[in-house]
């Protein structure tokens, strides 16, 4: 297993920061009667998920939404382990090999025919993880692009980079590095 694969692994293993709603009514509900069970979800490399399961006389079923409690110290050194663990890398909707988005498309085009080689990850496959690289990056759309560890921009930043020549320079000076 590749040390990126180990990384991703580890980021599926650590999300247990359940969020959820009610699927039917206007319902109120004890914390104390609602007890989370963690199911994993496989997406691809990645393995992430938590339910909620309401337990009582009616035990229904609370429907995941995600996790919005995103940026745990935990998924942080995560992330910082992924994004210095290779040169260039966009999160993005979708992979390089089918973008999901007309942005995400665009940046994996750039890149394409700057002739980098770069990584992937689709954040579609895991709310926490797109709702953690907000507050990571401190950027709220995608793709966000990362160069040699940091923070580069989303899609339009990359664009009037790639037409001023900069995003050219920068990578051409991080791959020699």
């Amino acid at each position: 297993m590749s040390s990126s694969m180990v990384v991703y692994s580890r980021l599926a293993s650590s999300s247990r920061i359940p969020s959820f709603e009610f699927v039917s009514g206007p319902t109120a509900i004890n914390r104390s009667s609602v007890r989370y069970h963690c199911r994993s979800h496989t997406f691809g490399s990645l393995r992430f998920g938590c339910d909620a399961i309401k337990i009582g006389a009616s035990s229904r079923r609370i429907r995941s939404t995600g996790c919005f409690a995103a940026l745990n110290p935990e998924l942080k050194t995560t992330l910082d382990k992924v994004v210095t663990s290779h040169k260039v890398i966009l999160f993005m909707k979708g992979t390089k090999d089918f973008p999901q988005c007309g942005f995400s498309n665009t940046v994996v085009q750039i890149l394409r025919t700057v002739n980098v080689p770069f990584e992937t990850i689709n954040i579609l496959d895991n709310e926490m993880l797109r709702q953690g690289l907000k507050e990571y990056s401190q950027w709220p759309t995608f793709p966000q692009l990362y160069i040699d560890g940091e923070f580069f921009g989303g899609c339009d930043i990359a664009v009037d980079a790639y037409k001023s020549g900069e995003l050219q320079e920068l990578l051409e000076k991080t791959l020699c590095s």
